[in-house]
């Protein structure tokens, strides 16, 4: 039984379904499609939209599709933020256009295309703020620039989410011990 299926969305004003094979979500943040498998439903009743499924042959999809469904309401009606840090002495970031450029310690410059949708700012050259309206986009992105130097779990120094906890690995000890 699914209950996260189950549960209705709100849709807030300014926000715009149009269901048929997909959901056309639009907002002012910009617009969506999300697929709607085979076996459920979705109803639009007054201001909340509900997503049925036919049968419990369907329970696998129902949960996963009202769950994308709703983060495309709450994407093109406020929107998602992802925040990085860059940690390392040297390390920093800049942006030109739609460009990110990544001096992270390699011998060169990385310069980061960013996709259309995805925004950056750059606060104090280490801390990264991403905005997106579309959560899977927006998420794919932080993971590509996290990729890019990951953090080191010997020094801690690389791109990491804000917040995120790192376990410090110690070190060779057997030199310093004699």
């Amino acid at each position: 039984m699914s209950r996260v299926g189950k549960k209705p969305i709100p849709l807030p004003k300014g926000v715009k379904v149009a269901i048929s094979d997909t959901l056309q979500v639009t907002g002012p943040k910009g617009s969506l499609q999300v697929p709607v498998p085979a076996g459920i439903e979705a109803r639009l009743t007054g201001d909340t939209l509900e997503l049925v499924r036919q049968s419990d042959e369907h329970a696998a999809a129902h949960g996963l599709a009202r769950a994308l469904a709703a983060n495309a309401v709450h994407g093109v009606s406020s929107g998602f933020t992802r925040e990085l840090d860059i940690v390392g002495i040297g390390y920093r970031a800049d942006i030109k256009g739609r460009v990110a450029i990544f001096t992270l310690g390699y011998s060169h410059a990385i310069e980061f295309l960013l996709p259309d949708g995805v925004d950056m700012k750059i606060d104090k050259q280490t801390h990264l703020i991403l905005t997106s309206h579309d959560r899977q986009l927006l998420g794919q992105t932080a993971a590509n620039i996290r990729a890019l130097r990951p953090p080191d779990p010997y020094k801690n120094k690389g791109i990491r989410y804000t917040g995120e906890a790192l376990r410090k690995k110690v070190g060779k000890a057997g030199a310093a011990a004699k």
